[in-house]
Order: C-alpha cells, then structure tokens, then sequence
C-alpha cells in the first residue's frame, strides 16, 4: 500500500513538524488540533521553520508555498476520512491518546493505518483498543522532525507486515532513515539515552566533576553534539525523571532508579530551560 495523503493529529512541535515534512515530500496533509488558534500557530510554526530551510539554501521560495499548499488545517476529526495514513501527534498521556485514536477508528475506513508518535506508550496496548488491531504501529519521530533523520518504526505483537512495511516505505519517502523495533518501554533510543542522562546525574552528585566538566567530556570523548546535563535541561528534568520511573517500575530493575539529585532538582522546580534553571541558569 503506498500512502499518498496523511492525518495529522496535533499541530505542536511533533505535529507541524510532522506534517511539515509529509508536505515537504509531496504528500497531502489535514492537520487537526482542538481550536483555530492551535492549528493557526502549528502553521505559523511551519512557514517560520520553512523560512530557515530557504535561508540556509536547503529550500526554494517555490518550494515552501508549494508545501504550504498541501497543508489544510482543521478542527475536525471528520475531515480525516478517507486517508491513506493518521499519526496522531498529541500530548504524551495515555487516556489523552486512547480518546483521540478511538475517535480516529470509528471514523476513517479499515484500510487506513493508523500510527502513534508515542516515545513510550505501549503500541500493543493502544493497538488492543483498535476495531482493526493488525493496522496499527508506533511511528516515532525525533525532535525537531524536519531535521532529525531517525524514525522508529515499531510493531506491536498485532501489527501486520503489510502495516509495518507501508510505513517502513512511508518514512523513506519522507527523507528518513527507519529502524525497526519491538513494543518496549522506551523502544530502542530514549532506553539508551536515558540512563545514560540519569547516571550523568550520579556522576554530578558524587562530584566527580562539574557540570561543564560532565558535558564537555561526553562532548569531546564520544563525539556527543551536546552533553547529557545540557541535553537533560533541553528535554525538562521532569521529563527525564519521568521516564526513568516508567522503566524503573517496568522493567523492576535497579538499574533504572532515578538519581535522588534529579528527583531534589523536580522538586524544586529546576525543570531546565522552560524554567531557565535546571543544572544550568538561562535568560528566559
């Protein structure tokens, strides 16, 4: 099955992004989100994110109003029917998504696969929720989409070849590099990034070094872009302890317990850059 015309379910960071590159590749795109105003801002979004492909000479002019063209923004669910494709795009909450992908199944027809973006719900779980289980599957992207060349690709124990290699096909087509996983708690990159962001936090706490000191030699001796602290305050702490607590309950292992100092930081309220402190200070 080759899809030629996308959903996207939410038009913040992961959805515009989404849709963005969807668009940017040819296809057509509905990008739904609760209100005018959020769907309004997800394409402000897109035209500025566009803006800076032009300026860094990786766009045309041309290019970006064609890619706008493909884009309709919408405010009902109804306008998804008849899709090849939906990726739903919403907020990281369980009953928040099992609302959204039930609306989702009882309007597009049986033929069109439905996707999450999820970075650590259970595909299976969700798909266990769907009238046509073997259609669903996890479709990770990384943030900022249009820049990020990964996408996860992962089956739950219902999803069919046919679903997982429609999709596999899908995320080439849209510039990406897809790898594929089985339905765990953080599938394969966030279950290595994390811990390794946690015991960054160990590593603080017992005063090895400084902060700077932590980044700059994961920076400079594994050739990491940003350091785990750094990265840690862009991703929120919050964030970070939370996923470490899914795993840690999950998987019943030691080795997942959250750093007490992370667990002080979110208690005080030291989430990163959206609070312009975290292990570091920032100009809000």
């Amino acid at each position: 099955m080759k899809i030629e015309s996308v959903g996207v379910i939410g038009a913040g960071t992961m959805g515009n992004g989404i849709a963005q590159v969807c668009a940017v590749a040819g296809l057509d795109v509905v990008m739904v989100d609760i209100n005018e105003a959020a769907v309004q801002r997800g394409l402000d979004q897109i035209s500025k994110s566009l803006d800076r492909l032009i300026k860094k000479e990786t766009l045309t002019a041309d290019e970006k109003a064609a890619a706008l063209k493909r884009i309709k923004g919408s405010t009902s669910y109804a306008d998804l029917k008849g899709l090849g494709f939906v990726i739903e795009a919403a907020t990281e909450n369980q009953a928040v998504k099992e609302k959204i992908l039930k609306q989702v199944d009882e309007i597009v027809s049986k033929d069109t696969i439905i996707a999450t973006n999820t970075s650590s719900l259970s595909i299976t779980k969700l798909a266990a929720l769907d009238s046509n289980p073997g259609r669903f599957i996890g479709m990770h992207f990384f943030n900022p989409p249009p820049l990020m060349a990964l996408v996860e690709v992962i089956r739950g124990l219902q999803t069919s070849d046919a679903t997982h290699a429609a999709i596999i096909d899908m995320a080439k087509r849209v510039g990406k590099e897809p790898i594929t996983v089985k339905n765990s708690p953080g599938f394969v990159v966030n279950r290595i990034l994390l811990p390794m962001i946690n015991e960054a936090f160990f590593v603080l706490s017992e005063g090895l070094a400084s902060p700077e000191d932590i980044d700059a030699g994961m920076k400079l001796g594994c050739n990491q872009p940003i350091g785990p602290l750094a990265l840690a305050d862009l991703i929120g702490l919050d964030t970070c302890l939370a996923v470490m607590e899914v795993y840690f309950e999950n998987f019943s292992d030691s080795k997942y317990r959250p750093c007490p100092l992370l667990r002080e930081m979110v208690a005080a309220g030291y989430l990163g850059r959206k609070t312009g402190r975290g292990v570091y200070t920032y100009d809000q």
